[in-house]
């Protein structure tokens, strides 16, 4: 077993026996390393995979914030992951598309609007209302708004992939706005499915939620095929 498969099984087995908590620190490093049987060399390599993963943040210096502590971000790790297969063309627009439709419209659909934090999305399209907005500004806002809105489902994982999608998809909306012929006008229709769309789920109107989730995708998908 490599050393940063010894301390990811050591770190899984603490936190699923209650042990260990997130937020909670490591042991110091010669510790860890007596426990897990490795060199401190290996514990260090080992604690840089699991950083660049999400599983730990480690910082230098004296108080509660420093040492290694467990943050538990696997949207991290998905996120590089994602980002690393659109940049070999592994992963195309069209697959992205696809992956949106399904996890967008199963979290509508199964949308609590007790769960909803609807008042950080009507700040979300208060922001894109602004009229200085860059493109790119727009559309990272617009990605931030769809992945709140999955949070409403209540299902942790759907809404970690979400998150990791999140720059895949507003890099993917991006790359296809330089196909439009006029921004301003698309960016317009845009706000008013994002306003239909958080209205159906804040009301528990799943069905039509699901619908205008789906046209919404869908449209600006098309549009921006030319």
């Amino acid at each position: 077993m490599k050393a940063h498969e010894a301390v990811m099984e050591w770190v899984t087995e603490e936190l699923r026996s209650g042990r260990l908590h997130i937020g909670d620190h490591l042991p110091g490093e010669r510790a860890l390393a007596e426990t897990l049987q490795v060199s401190r060399s290996s514990l260090r390599e080992a604690l840089r995979v699991l950083e660049a993963l999400g599983t730990i943040r480690t910082a230098t210096g004296s108080g509660p914030r420093s040492g290694t502590v467990i943050t538990a971000s696997p949207e991290q790790a998905l996120t590089l992951a994602l980002n690393l297969q659109l940049a070999t063309s592994q992963v195309k627009h069209h697959d992205i598309y696809e992956m949106r439709l399904l996890l967008e419209s199963w979290a509508a659909e199964h949308s609590d609007p007790a769960r909803g934090d609807w008042d950080g999305a009507s700040r979300l399209l208060d922001r894109m209302d602004e009229p200085e907005l860059s493109v790119e500004e727009f559309l990272a806002l617009d990605a931030e708004f769809h992945v709140l809105l999955s949070l409403a489902a209540n299902n942790p994982l759907t809404s970690t992939l979400m998150d990791a999608l999140r720059i895949s998809i507003a890099d993917h909306t991006l790359q296809r706005a330089q196909s439009l012929p006029d921004w301003a006008r698309t960016a317009q229709r845009l706000r008013a499915e994002h306003r239909s769309i958080l209205e159906s789920m804040r009301d528990g109107q799943r069905d039509t939620a699901v619908e205008r989730i789906r046209a919404h995708i869908r449209g600006y998908y098309v549009e921006t095929a030319r």
